[in-house]
């Protein structure tokens, strides 16, 4: 997931019929992502309808509404994950909309889908804190509720929604972990710069990298740590950390935005020694990586993948199908020899054509 689009929804204002065994990282067995309410993830790849469902599902004439916290690349794969699986299960979607991170835009777009009188609506909330009288009318009319990474403060699974889609947050901090152990031959120092806020999406991520390098690469230190809150402060904190400690061999950056920041510093600084892993897709990084600079890898999340996860779950609920409370997505960690596939693979997309890869 982009981490600007969490960042931003998130902080505006600051027993199962399908259950499946809880999904694990790869690096450590006994860590599980957990949701915003403590919920223990289930993959979202379990969650598939039978044939019976299916037609079940495709008898009942169900429509859908799209309701994005705003257009982005990868809003974008999420979206079009939904539509193509609600067009295999005869689920017709009536409308799209785009609240451009404005919570009464996305209220008045809620009233807009509404007035199609959809059976479900796949949503990612702007802001949770006032998100409940937005999406009040709707459960109201009695449309089903699906939503992406949060929700509104106060409902509650099972009552007010269906389930939540989203990543699996430990494995995308784990594969950052394990493709920087790679490409540094499991030797090497590492700065290490955190998310410095209570958000459970960044502090899962940033928490499963580090105890990757700690567990599976004991040649391989994090000798400076630094959390922030500020994307801008990065730079700074960059050179600090090679100030510090000449010759670092490797920078972890808590998401694409600060870690743009992070490889300005090293470029000014003539460094092209230290290395860069972090998450979330970024052209500029991308386009570093291909060309062998500092960037060593991205880990992604398969944001088209959550989109399907939504829909197949929507379409459950519309049966009377209860599903498990938080669903995750995989991840997948992108570097110079798979990038074609990574994009593919989290965007269900072709990577931009500056690229040269395609």
């Amino acid at each position: 997931m982009t981490l600007k689009h969490l960042l931003v929804a998130g902080t505006m204002l600051a027993g199962l019929a399908l259950a499946a065994p809880a999904l694990t990282a790869p690096a450590f067995a006994d860590d599980v992502t957990k949701g915003p309410h403590g919920e223990t993830a289930t993959p979202g790849e379990s969650i598939q309808l039978s044939p019976e469902q299916i037609e079940k599902v495709k008898a009942g004439k169900f429509t859908a509404g799209l309701a994005w916290h705003t257009t982005s690349n990868w809003s974008n794969a999420v979206d079009q994950g939904a539509k193509d699986e609600f067009a295999k299960l005869g689920i017709e979607v009536v409308a799209t909309t785009d609240a451009g991170f404005d919570a009464a835009k996305q209220k008045n777009d809620i009233e807009t889908i509404l007035a199609k009188k959809p059976s479900v609506i796949i949503s990612l909330p702007v802001d949770p804190e006032t998100a409940p009288e937005v999406y009040k009318p709707a459960l109201d009319a009695g449309a089903k509720l699906v939503f992406i990474d949060n929700t509104p403060k106060g409902f509650e699974y099972g009552k007010d929604y269906v389930t939540i889609s989203t990543a699996d947050l430990v494995q995308m901090g784990a594969k950052a972990g394990e493709a920087l152990g790679t490409a540094l031959g499991g030797k090497g120092t590492v700065g290490y710069i955190y998310h410095d806020a209570d958000f459970y999406v960044t502090n899962q991520r940033d928490q499963s990298f580090k105890k990757t390098i700690e567990t599976k690469f004991p040649d391989m230190k994090i000798v400076a740590e630094q959390g922030l809150a500020d994307p801008t402060r990065a730079e700074e904190i960059a050179q600090a950390f090679v100030t510090k400690n000449p010759g670092l061999d490797a920078i972890y950056v808590t998401w694409a935005e600060p870690a743009e920041f992070v490889l300005a510093a090293l470029r000014n600084a003539g460094n092209t020694h230290t290395k860069i892993v972090t998450l979330d897709l970024s052209e500029p990084l991308a386009l570093d990586m291909v060309k062998g600079g500092n960037v060593v890898a991205i880990s992604a999340d398969e944001a088209y993948s959550i989109g399907t996860t939504a829909a197949n779950a929507a379409a459950l609920g519309l049966i009377g199908e209860k599903v498990p409370p938080f669903l995750a997505a995989g991840a997948i960690a992108i570097t110079k020899d798979n990038v074609k596939e990574g994009w593919n693979a989290s965007l269900h997309r072709d990577p931009p054509a500056s690229l040269g890869v395609n």
